[in-house]
Parts: C-alpha cells; structure tokens; sequence
C-alpha cells in the first residue's frame, strides 16, 4: 500500500561504461568520492518524510479507506447490525411477555382478592344470619320452657288449691261434727237430759251460715 524508496547498496554501471574486473581496483578521485557521499546522504534525508505525510502516497491511501470504509460499512451492516437487532429484538420480545405475564398475574390477584372480599362478605351475612337465627331460635325455647314452666306451676297450684279446698272441706265437715258432739255434750250436762242428735246439727249449722 505504501511506496518505500529503495537504495542499491552498488550502483549499477551507466550505459557505455564496463564493470571492472573483480582482481582490479579503479581509483575515484577524492572529490568525486566525496560528491556521491554528499549526493546520497542528501537524497536519504529528502525521503526521509513519515510515508502516511508523503503526498505522493495519498491517492492510494484514499483509495485504501475508501475500500477499508466500504468493507467496514458492509461488515456491520452484514452482521453486527443484525446481530444487534435480534438481541434487540429478543429483549423486547422478553419484556413484552414478562409485561404480559405480570399483568395476567395482576388480574389473577385482582380476581383472587375480589373474590375472598366476596365470600368474606358472604361469611359475615352467613353469620349474621347464623347469629340471628340461633338468637330467635333460643328466645323460642326460652318462651317454650317459661310458658311450660308456667303452665306446669299453674297446674300444680291448681291441684294445691284442690287439696287445700278438699282438706278445707274435710276440716269442716269434721268441725261440724266435732262442733255437734261437742255442743251435744254441753247440753247434756248443763239440762242433765238427753238432747237429739238432729236438733244439735241444725243448730250448729244455723250458727256456721
């Protein structure tokens, strides 16, 4: 790509002039020696410029970028580019089905909190129902059994009464007849004659009336 000048160790003999043997020397002239050093150090340090600086290299570098460029260019197009977008596009592609998948999870949640709000719902009426019911339910018993309680003292101080009506009853007919002895034999010993049985009974009954 770069044009590097190349120096010949020997210079090649000009046109007309024959190389000299290899057993012969041939004697320059000190100044003639003297002027090629000159001349060739001189040229050395003409040269001597960085080959990317040298202006005469220019036109093959362009030339060189430009395909550098182009290769570069179709190198990404080709394939990093490509490559990125499937990256690109695979991420994206993630992240939509994670989105996707956490909003299904947050309509599952929604649903699933919804739902326990309505069968929380759905317990507490039960047991309101539950509460009401077992109260009115024990307030019927409980007015059952004061109602049966209540009948069954009833009936008991029914019977007491007729006990005591009876045993009344009983007392006073044996009053009576206590009351008729007694008045009977009262009489006896106050007039010292025997006085009727029936006679006292109408009296005594006379006198309870």
């Amino acid at each position: 790509m770069f044009v590097t000048p190349a120096y010949a160790q020997q210079a090649a003999p000009a046109e007309g002039e024959t190389q000299a043997p290899a057993g012969e020397t041939h004697a320059a002239p000190a100044d003639a020696h003297a002027g090629e050093t000159h001349t060739e150090t001189g040229a050395e340090h003409g040269s001597g410029v960085f080959p990317p600086f040298d202006p005469s290299t220019y036109p093959s570098q362009l030339l060189w970028l430009a395909i550098t460029f182009g290769l570069f260019y179709l190198f990404l197009k080709k394939v990093i580019v490509p490559r990125i977008g499937g990256i690109l596009e695979v991420r994206r592609d993630r992240i939509a089905q994670d989105l996707d998948q956490a909003a299904r999870m947050k309509e599952d949640a929604d649903a699933a909190v919804a739902a326990y709000e309505q069968e929380l719902a759905e317990a507490r009426a039960n047991a309101n129902t539950i509460g009401q019911s077992a109260r009115d339910s024990a307030k019927a018993n409980a007015e059952t059994e004061r109602k049966k309680v209540e009948a069954d003292l009833e009936a008991k101080l029914a019977e007491a009464e007729q006990r005591i009506a009876g045993i009344k009853a009983k007392a006073m007919s044996e009053v009576g007849n206590i009351a008729e002895e007694t008045a009977t034999a009262i009489v006896q010993q106050l007039t010292g004659t025997k006085v009727e049985k029936t006679d006292v009974s109408s009296a005594v009954k006379a006198v309870r009336n």
